[in-house]
């Protein structure tokens, strides 16, 4: 089974001032995808990112998603993203190979009778 991946940054948590700058990111929470062309699966998590002052900063309104991911590798383990990325091919060929069904009951269930009509209910009394 082929798996294809596809990383997207779902959330951006700032500081509003930071180490001299403005808006700067230290929190992220994004999505691996995978496909294998019929069946999807994906598995979020969330990532912490620190900002050292005087590294080189790129504004709020200039961040790539690649930028963004590029970060995310960069502070995630790499066994991490591995174990990401076998929970969605185990999810996938689950949704493939199902390892438990429900199943309809094997013998008929009556439908109830329904409600007698012919007379009026009696009033309640309280």
């Amino acid at each position: 089974m082929s798996i294809t991946y596809v990383d997207n940054i779902n959330s951006l948590t700032c500081y509003p001032q930071y180490a001299g700058e403005t808006d700067v990111v230290f929190q992220c929470v994004w999505t691996k995808s995978g496909t294998d062309g019929t069946y999807n699966a994906s598995y979020s998590a969330g990532c912490e990112l620190t900002y050292t002052a005087g590294s080189p900063f790129t504004p709020y309104d200039q961040l790539t998603q690649a930028q963004v991911l590029g970060w995310v590798y960069a502070a995630t383990p790499p066994e991490y993203i591995a174990n990401m990325e076998a929970v969605i091919a185990q999810n996938i060929a689950d949704q493939a190979n199902p390892p438990t069904v429900t199943l309809p009951l094997p013998w008929n269930i009556p439908a109830p009778p329904p409600p007698d009509m012919s007379e009026p209910p009696a009033p309640v009394q309280g």
